[in-house]
């Protein structure tokens, strides 16, 4: 199977490189890196994203992350191996994806409860991570990006 469309040509190459400088941009965020990887993990399952499913749940894996989580992310609410704080992540993570499936967009409750956990620039960092796994999500499903063949840092 091969992809639709080859993101590396000239617009769509520039156009990943800004997706690419605004996902770095959470670094500096203070968002803790498992709480990053729970996140664009859960948000890949919602959205259908074989690549980024694949992707994220290696580079987890290869900064140490346990498996027994990753496994259980889709099961976040039944899991007893998420934190409070991971749980509001994925909780503002299920919202922020899926937009269109709830009449008021994200909860107050949702957030307030986010806001507990982390501060200003964390949450800022939270948000950015959403809206943004969320745009690399749509890319791949749209062009069918392949899944199961990539390698932790291929992208470094």
């Amino acid at each position: 199977m091969d992809a639709r469309l080859d993101l590396t040509n000239p617009v769509a190459g520039k156009a990943m490189k800004h997706f690419i400088a605004a996902h770095q941009a959470v670094a500096g965020s203070g968002l803790p890196t498992a709480t990053g990887h729970l996140v664009t993990l859960r948000a890949s399952q919602i959205n259908g994203c074989g690549f980024c499913t694949d992707m994220h749940t290696k580079d987890a894996l290869h900064d140490g992350e346990d498996p027994q989580r990753l496994h259980m992310v889709a099961a976040w609410r039944e899991a007893k191996v998420f934190t409070e704080a991971e749980r509001a992540a994925l909780e503002l993570t299920e919202q922020g994806t899926r937009i269109a499936d709830a009449a008021g967009g994200v909860t107050d409750e949702a957030w307030a409860n986010a806001a507990k956990h982390y501060d200003e620039d964390q949450l800022a960092g939270l948000v950015a991570l959403i809206a943004i796994i969320n745009a690399f999500n749509r890319v791949s499903v749209i062009v069918q990006q392949p899944a199961g063949d990539y390698q932790p840092g291929q992208f470094a």
